[in-house]
């Protein structure tokens, strides 16, 4: 029989992280923990609170629910839970981790081995021009060979500075930008900024305006002189036929898969079999899970052969992360099976 318990856990950011939607200094997660004949499993469920779909008031009372019913299994508690997509990324991954002969290797590959690595973009958080520019080189030094820039609240001109200070130094052949508008410019204005933006040789920018307004966003993807990718504008689309009809109408180049925002590894694998029937590029993030979260990502985005840099680059965003093995190295994600796991949980040690 299968006992489920679950805590929650405050991770803190190193320096106040900006985007247009805020400012963010902490993130919180809640672990799911199962045991069954001594064995342990560990899952993560995670929100961004103003953005995922299931930041909602009985978020905690789902996770009770969760303790409650855990004898239904891992795929009816999945189905049971549609509008709770960072739960069913929880649930998956805990069942996963139990299953698993070391709970914290689900996907073992030449990855988890130590053979290869994942190609992953270096991010630049939003803040004052000096400290965009300072990470900016920073992760130049660090070899990052594509970077991507949050941009949409500050200044526009100053953020056409920034990339202009890219662009003297590095091609694109050498440094890929990719920007992030978060839903940061309004449609009336979209389509010009997109112009300014483009003499800059992007390889991409992510969801230009809010979500829900497909209208605007279809023509965007139409008119656009460079490629448009959705992020946000995935939140919320539940059934396999809204998915198709979401991509069907606004058509994008690219899509961005979150796990704790779709619905985990089968929302995931469902987003990725209707981008690819459709001809829509894609690749997958992290939500800024701790590096229990960022690993199951990781080594789960290792199996499916993407060539396109991930972003997955976000372990080392907090001052009460826990040691792991992930590391970064010259612009990719390692598993460095050198390194140890230290996890001091209450019901859960490694």
């Amino acid at each position: 029989m299968i006992k489920a318990t679950y805590q929650k856990y405050i991770l803190d950011f190193k320096q106040a992280s900006g985007t247009s939607r805020g400012v963010l200094t902490q993130k919180e997660t809640w672990f799911l923990i199962l045991e069954k004949d001594n064995k342990k499993g560990i899952g993560e469920c995670g929100i961004l609170r103003g953005l995922s779909i299931d930041d909602r008031p009985n978020y905690e009372e789902k996770l009770q629910w969760i303790c409650q019913n855990i004898h239904l299994g891992k795929q009816k508690l999945y189905d049971d839970l549609t509008e709770f997509p960072s739960i069913q990324f929880g649930v998956e991954m805990a069942f996963l981790s139990l299953e698993s002969e070391n709970p914290l290797e689900l996907f073992p590959s030449e990855f988890t081995e130590n053979n290869e690595s994942i190609d992953i973009n270096g991010l630049v958080w939003m803040g004052e021009p000096s400290y965009m520019k300072e990470q900016i080189e920073q992760k130049i030094a660090e070899n990052f060979t594509c970077i991507k820039l949050k941009i949409g609240a500050i200044d526009f001109n100053k953020e056409l500075e920034l990339l202009q200070f890219i662009r003297t130094h590095f091609d694109a052949k050498t440094i890929e930008i990719r920007v992030d508008a978060n839903g940061g410019f309004s449609p009336e204005e979209a389509l010009s900024k997109l112009n300014q933006l483009h003499k800059f040789d992007l390889h991409s920018i992510e969801q230009p305006i809010r979500q829900h307004q497909i209208a605007e966003m279809k023509k965007l993807c139409q008119e656009t002189p460079f490629p448009i990718a959705l992020d946000e504008e995935l939140i919320g689309v539940f059934s396999l036929e809204h998915k198709e009809e979401l991509l069907h109408k606004i058509k994008p180049q690219y899509i961005i898969l979150k796990p704790s925002l779709v619905g985990g590894f089968q929302g995931t694998h469902e987003w990725i079999s209707l981008a690819e029937k459709h001809n829509i590029g894609w690749w997958i993030t992290s939500a800024l899970e701790s590096n229990i979260g960022l690993n199951a990502i990781a080594q789960f985005t290792f199996t499916l052969q993407s060539h396109l840099p991930q972003g997955l680059g976000t372990g080392g965003l907090y001052t009460n992360n826990f040691d792991s093995p992930l590391e970064v190295k010259e612009g990719q994600l390692w598993y460095n099976s050198d390194l140890d796991w230290s996890i001091n949980l209450p019901n859960f040690n490694f």
